[in-house]
């Protein structure tokens, strides 16, 4: 399993063709530019057949970088502004986010929901309609899917990239790509709503900042998912003690039911109790009906006549595109979780994930904990184009130099060597139980999900047992915890974890506990032993 899981990643970040797309796009800039001083340019276009040339021999990476800081130094010469970042002081990096975005603020979206809830093709459905598949590629998908007997999975391959994906028609990796809205740029991660895959479903989770819950509105159908165990109520209850506080619920399949206003009323009115329990404001979540095969209600407001006459609201795109995009943590030490780790062509290697808080720019020093060995970022590439620099909130990737592959596993944190993050296997933590069968005591077996890794932990004592609302102790040292109660534990991990306190990261002092496939509690660090 692990083993087919493994290239279909790689392959999706570092495929030859995207790599290759390091030197053709800075090239095509600099010629743009380049017509004033044509020395430059033709040095250009001979460093370009090189790098076609002798493409093998020399390792792509350098070269790419070469040329794009040739392009970078080309834009540099018309605006004078920027000439002070040749030096490479430090770059005031609040003012740089203004601008690179253009205006546009960066979003992290989780797609989430029962299995065969809609969601992959509800998606796939709505980057086909915003233009960023290509006609003749959907048209493939039809045609390969009719042969598979599954013309209804068209716009799911999308995002269901591996075959076994295909096959089976059930997501299991977290798919991930990127477009834009009128206000913001959107990273979107289409999880895996099958609970054999919920630990994938955890890691895409966590990088989020809003989310996406698709239900099935067909008869029987949301009911499978939202009755005991369905996916429905687990997924709401992650994303929510994972720190996502913004939800969009697409109702979806509603073509199924012709539209009927009261079989959406009665879905939003199940769900909407559900969802005030778990914590979500009444306010920041939206309900929109929508169907992701027809296309209905995803970029434009509905047409069909059986909808408009009850629905005024929002579309999908619309949603999306109002959510309020949370505050990045710039000002703070850096923290990157890996989420990926793959060999690059040429020297050093690549790791993916998000950045928790911070900044970083090429050439940084950056030390890996726990392993607690240092090294240097020699590249940063967001959204398949190499940059100088990133900031909190983005997805990249970073290329590494000095040190070993072999140290590093998915799960590391990568820091800031003047202000490391903590490392420990004890730590005291608050937990809220979810509904669990077994009693929780001590000596408790349990797996612990954390940003994206997961160890095997126990409970090692049951401190005390506090009130739901205020926190004050209500009972010293407790023999066990029952479902919905709120407790200070104490925790031990088989290997050492990089954590850091709830109060000081919010993002990275939280974590879920799961037992026997079935999430039992979410907790947040409160202090760390050692």
């Amino acid at each position: 399993m692990e083993s087919e899981i493994v290239p279909k990643v790689t392959k999706m970040t570092v495929s030859g063709k995207k790599q290759s797309m390091g030197f053709e796009v800075p090239c095509v800039i600099a010629e743009e530019n380049g017509h004033a001083n044509t020395p430059q340019k033709g040095l250009l276009a001979e460093d370009a057949s090189v790098a076609s040339g002798v493409f093998e021999a020399v390792s792509k990476s350098t070269l790419s970088s070469q040329v794009a800081q040739v392009s970078e130094e080309q834009n540099m010469v018309p605006t004078p502004v920027k000439k002070s970042s040749k030096a490479k002081p430090q770059i005031d990096v609040k003012a740089e986010l203004e601008k690179r975005q253009g205006g546009k603020q960066l979003l992290n979206l989780v797609v989430i929901g029962h299995v065969d809830a809609g969601k992959s093709t509800l998606m796939g459905h709505l980057l086909y309609l915003l233009g960023n598949v290509n006609k003749r590629t959907m048209h493939k998908y039809e045609q390969e899917s009719k042969k598979a007997g599954k013309a209804s999975f068209a716009y799911a391959w999308v995002l269901d990239e591996t075959g076994e994906e295909r096959e089976r028609g059930v997501t299991m990796d977290v798919g991930m790509t990127k477009f834009e809205t009128k206000t913001k740029v959107i990273t979107l991660m289409d999880a895996p709503g099958h609970k054999d895959f919920i630990p994938n479903m955890i890691t895409g989770a966590a990088q989020a900042d809003v989310a996406i819950l698709v239900v099935d509105a067909s008869r029987g159908e949301f009911e499978a998912g939202f009755e005991t165990g369905g996916q429905t109520r687990e997924h709401g209850l992650l994303v929510r003690s994972l720190g996502v506080t913004q939800l969009a619920v697409a109702v979806n399949k509603m073509d199924q039911v012709n539209w009927q206003q009261e079989r959406f009323q009665e879905i939003t009115s199940k769900l909407g109790q559900f969802l005030k329990q778990a914590g979500f404001k009444e306010s920041d979540v939206a309900y929109i009906p929508t169907s992701g095969l027809g296309g209905e209600n995803l970029v434009t407001r509905g047409q069909s006549s059986d909808l408009t006459q009850w629905y005024k609201g929002k579309c999908l795109l619309e949603q999306i595109d109002s959510f309020k995009p949370p505050q990045r943590s710039v000002d703070k030490p850096f923290r990157l979780c890996v989420a990926d780790v793959f060999k690059d062509q040429g020297s050093g290697f690549c790791v993916t994930g998000k950045i928790e808080a911070g900044y970083i720019q090429v050439g940084d020093r950056l030390l890996a904990m726990p392993p607690n060995e240092t090294c240097t970022a020699k590249g940063i590439t967001l959204h398949d184009e190499p940059v100088d620099w990133a900031a909190a909130g983005d997805h990249v990737s970073l290329t590494l130099t000095g040190m070993d592959i072999i140290k590093i596993n998915v799960g590391c944190v990568f820091c800031d060597p003047k202000e490391p993050i903590k490392v420990c296997t004890r730590f005291r933590a608050r937990v809220l139980i979810f509904n669990i069968e077994v009693p929780i005591t001590k000596g408790f077996p349990v797996l612990l999900h954390y940003q994206t890794v997961s160890e095997p932990a126990t409970i090692r004592r049951l401190l005390s047992v506090l009130h739901k609302s205020t926190g004050e102790v209500t009972k010293k040292k407790p023999k066990f915890l029952t479902k919905g109660q709120n407790a200070l534990i104490e925790l031990q991990t088989q290997r050492p974890v990089a954590l850091e306190l709830y109060k000081d990261f919010k993002e990275l002092g939280r974590f879920m506990l799961r037992y026997s496939g079935s999430t039992i509690a979410a907790g947040v660090v409160t202090e760390i032993k050692e």
